[in-house]
């Protein structure tokens, strides 16, 4: 029987113990955090140089990319120097930083997702009183707010999961450290008090989300009465981006917490972890700036500024 106060290391899932898929889930992982880190990084850089885009759309997308560049440097880099080194080992204090930026980062995302649902339904409902609503000063405060409250639950959480007896060992099912897996290394008894904080956010979360699915059953009830084709793939095009990361997001982390057990495995397990704690960060660059002509066109001035110059 292990005691967590013992416990100075835990062993990560690998990917695979054949040396070559090793290096092959190394570059793999490389090429993702690279265009990860370019998109946001891009999108982060035209936000903050450009007058232009200094509204509120812009300011929590701006937030939105901060977020996701922190979310997946906290998993990816260690599980790429594990797969490099071939090594499964995880400091104790590595694995709890790795539990409480992971869920202070998630927990702020989903809330700053809830808040953009808000920005766009006051957009396209309620146009006239945009600017009153979404001052400068309100978009601080809310974007603030979904920061604070990330880390506020990341906080309880992780001090309380790092407060539980671990009675069945140090191999955590996952590729990163997470408190689910801590759950099954749990003494029988323990984990309840984590269980109750557990439910408790969950509740937030599907008040959240509902919150966005009525906004945007307003905003598409709004959008359907406008009466021009090309007002409404106007509006269209300024909500699609944003309900396209909420549902990326949402979907990979329901199926993975929601999946039916007779379909769980650990490899299973371990793609579904990939599809909500990678893909996302890599990919709501593209889907932002895929159809933003407004973004695509900063972006440009930008890039012709700092590399065309002559």
């Amino acid at each position: 029987m292990s005691n967590s106060s013992s416990i100075t290391q835990f062993l990560l899932l690998a990917f695979t113990d054949t040396r070559e898929l090793q290096l092959l889930h190394f570059w793999l992982f490389l090429g993702i955090y690279l265009a990860a880190l370019l998109g946001n990084g891009l999108i982060i850089t035209t936000i903050a140089c450009d007058q232009h885009l200094h509204t509120p759309m812009y300011f929590f997308l701006l937030n939105l990319a901060l977020l996701d560049l922190g979310s997946i440097s906290i998993t990816v880099p260690k599980s790429m120097a594990n797969s490099l080194w071939d090594t499964r080992v995880i400091s104790f204090a590595g694995c709890a930083a790795q539990v409480f930026f992971l869920t202070f980062l998630l927990g702020a995302e989903y809330f700053l997702l809830t808040v953009m649902s808000y920005d766009r339904y006051v957009a396209i409902c309620k146009p006239l009183h945009y600017g009153t609503l979404l001052g400068s000063r309100a978009c601080v405060h809310m974007a603030a707010a979904a920061w604070a409250t990330g880390f506020l639950s990341a906080l309880l959480h992780a001090a309380n999961t790092f407060s539980l007896p671990l009675c069945k060992g140090n191999a955590v099912e996952q590729f990163f450290c997470e408190i689910p897996q801590f759950l099954k290394l749990s003494c029988s008894n323990s984990y309840l008090r984590e269980l109750g904080l557990l439910v408790v956010s969950l509740l937030i979360v599907f008040g959240c989300f509902a919150f966005i699915v009525l906004s945007y059953v307003q905003i598409f009830r709004a959008v359907l009465r406008i009466p021009s084709e090309q007002g409404r793939h106007k509006a269209f095009a300024t909500c699609l981006p944003h309900l396209a990361v909420v549902s990326l997001f949402v979907s990979t982390i329901m199926f993975a917490y929601l999946k039916p057990p007779s379909i769980s495995s650990p490899s299973m397990d371990l793609v579904v972890s990939v599809l909500y704690s990678v893909v996302p960060p890599a990919v709501n660059p593209l889907i932002y700036s895929m159809r933003n002509e407004e973004l695509k066109d900063a972006l440009w001035k930008l890039i012709s500024k700092c590399f065309l110059k002559q």
